[in-house]
Order: structure tokens, then C-alpha cells, then sequence
């Protein structure tokens, strides 16, 4: 069991029934009354944001969560299949619970999967990844005085926007969370 006094940023609990990640909170003890802490929590089912205001020595349940490294094997029309590294116990994903990240999901990459109650519900990719260009238009010289882009097509089916000097072919790092090219790597 967890009490208010216990919140740190990252803690995760369970409020209301559902898993919460303690986002912020702010420890208040006004000069009367009751000490109270405001708080920002993300349901890590949802993605919902909430801003609760809990009395001092409120308890919360600690939610059944597991992380397990998994490694991704391969995907069809609709599930992506992951693998426990320890158990090679595999997981079917719903492409819904992925979202975005699937542009930058490659096969026998390692990956966080958080479990609640034994169903998987987050997967938290590398913070980078490396991939190549499969489709990219040439640069037009004289076009570089400014910060412009061009979109580049890579191997996992994602499009990023690339700075005009990068070609077809070469391989290029990328930001998972914010899914923008960092830059071009050379092996």
C-alpha cells in the first residue's frame, strides 16, 4: 500500500480500480486546516491525464504490473507478435495498443512491455532506432539556405522528414517518441 506521502514522479498506483502513473504532485499544508497534495496522474490504460486533490494519509493499492524485455518477431493483418527474452512465452499485440510506434518497430528489436493483471496495455520502444531509406526524392541544390525537409519513405512503411542532403539508401536515426529524424549515420 502506498500513502500520499509516498508519491514520487513515476510512482505507479492504483486509484479508482485502473493502474495511474504519478505524473506531478505538490505537497500543500496550508496555515489552517489540513495538509492536502495536488496531483496529475495518467491512467496507463487510457493515456487519460487527471488532476485529483488527495487528503494527507489517503492509501492506494499497488497495481499487479509487470515490465518484461520482449523482443518483436513479426506482424500480420491485424497483431503483432512479441516474445518474452526469459520465457519465449510470445504475445499477440493489437495494432491499436501500438499506435504510431509501428512505423518504427523492426523486427528482433527489444522492447518494454508493461503488463497489468497479466494483459500487456503499454509497449515503450528504444528511445532510438536506426533504419534505412527505402524511398527518398533527390535534394535540389540551392534549396539550403533554410531549414527545409523532404519526406523520406523507410524499411518499416514510416515517413520522416529528412534534410535535403540525405539520399535513398542511407540509414538514419530517429526519435521514437517524437518520431523526427536526429541525423544520418555512417556504417
Amino acid at each position: 500500500m502506498y500513502e500520499v506521502s509516498d508519491f514520487r514522479t513515476g510512482l505507479k498506483i492504483e486509484y479508482e480500480g485502473e493502474p495511474y502513473l504519478v505524473v506531478d504532485f505538490q505537497h500543500v499544508k496550508p496555515g489552517k486546516g489540513n495538509a492536502f497534495t495536488r496531483s496529475k496522474l495518467r491512467n496507463l490504460l487510457t493515456g487519460r491525464v487527471i488532476q485529483p486533490t488527495f487528503k494527507s494519509g489517503e492509501t492506494f493499492g499497488e497495481p499487479d504490473i509487470e515490465e518484461k524485455q520482449m523482443q518483436y518477431l513479426y506482424n500480420d493483418a491485424h497483431h503483432y507478435t512479441f516474445m518474452d527474452n526469459t520465457t519465449y512465452e510470445q504475445v499477440a499485440l493489437q495494432k491499436e495498443l501500438l499506435g504510431d510506434m509501428v512505423n518504427w518497430l523492426q523486427e528482433n528489436s527489444t522492447s518494454t512491455v508493461l503488463f497489468w493483471n497479466g494483459k500487456p496495455i503499454t509497449v515503450t520502444l528504444p528511445t532510438f532506432v536506426i533504419l534505412k531509406i527505402t524511398h527518398c526524392e533527390p535534394g535540389v541544390r540551392g534549396d539550403t539556405a533554410t531549414n527545409v525537409t523532404k519526406p523520406a519513405t523507410l524499411e518499416t512503411g514510416g515517413t520522416v522528414g529528412v534534410p535535403l542532403f540525405i539520399n535513398e539508401g542511407e540509414r538514419i536515426k530517429i526519435d521514437t517518441r517524437t518520431g523526427e529524424y536526429v541525423e544520418r549515420v555512417n556504417y
